[in-house]
């Protein structure tokens, strides 16, 4: 399916039944790794896979910035009509989430950040001078956006009252200390640690997610 934003076109999936709820990727991703949590999801929710612009389906364009992104989901919401929207975002569909719900804090009904950051600084070293050798060596825009944004602040965080579940690996790409400053800096937030997860082994193909989602979900806000 497609939906006109602006000047591009968004493709997603549509599954389920119930209160909306977007499903993000992440970078050089397409909403086909949220498959199989689909499946689950889709028990209780009407469930949106969104492609992101310049992944997947959706429109290729010279703009790669997060906030540009972030716009386009507000478009699809708006458009669509959707109300008492939750989203989950991995990665860099995370940044997304996290940014929407910065500038509109009343836009979400519950948000899941799966592998968030805030900068391109929370990268672990090892990763980061990984993430610079790729780039130099193909000039890829989408590696160009992980080493310059997000620029997100932590004193952003105090507004966002969003009911949030953070997820993270215990063996991620960030420095450790990052998402327990996120969850202690956010009012309504709480954090889940996927103990000898990487970044993404818990969540692309996977549906080993869903158990703490409906609980999650299930919670009164």
């Amino acid at each position: 399916m497609e939906v006109t934003v602006g000047s591009i076109q968004l493709n997603y999936t549509k599954q389920g039944s119930g209160a909306p709820l977007i499903l993000l990727h992440g970078n050089g991703e397409n909403h086909h790794i949220f498959d199989k949590l689909s499946m689950r999801l889709k028990e209780d929710y009407t469930v949106y896979a969104i492609d992101s612009r310049n992944h997947g389906e959706s429109t290729q364009t010279d703009d790669y910035s997060y906030a540009t992104m972030a716009r386009d989901i507000e478009g699809f919401i708006r458009n669509l009509e959707l109300e008492d929207v939750s989203i989950l975002g991995f990665s860099d569909g995370a940044i997304i989430a996290l940014t929407l719900a910065i500038l509109n804090p009343e836009l979400f009904n519950k948000m899941v950040l799966l592998g968030v950051n805030l900068q391109p600084s929370d990268f672990n070293d090892e990763y980061r001078l990984e993430l610079l050798d790729e780039y130099e060596k193909t000039g890829d825009p989408l590696l160009k956006l992980m080493l310059e944004q997000p620029d997100i602040k932590l004193n952003q965080l105090r507004n966002v009252t969003t009911p949030t579940l953070v997820v993270a690996a215990e063996n991620d790409l960030f420095k450790p200390e990052l998402f327990q400053s996120i969850v202690t800096t956010m009012p309504k937030a709480e954090l889940l640690i996927m103990p000898e997860h990487n970044h993404d082994s818990y969540v692309i193909g996977q549906d080993i997610l869903y158990p703490h989602l409906k609980s999650f979900f299930n919670e009164m806000p």
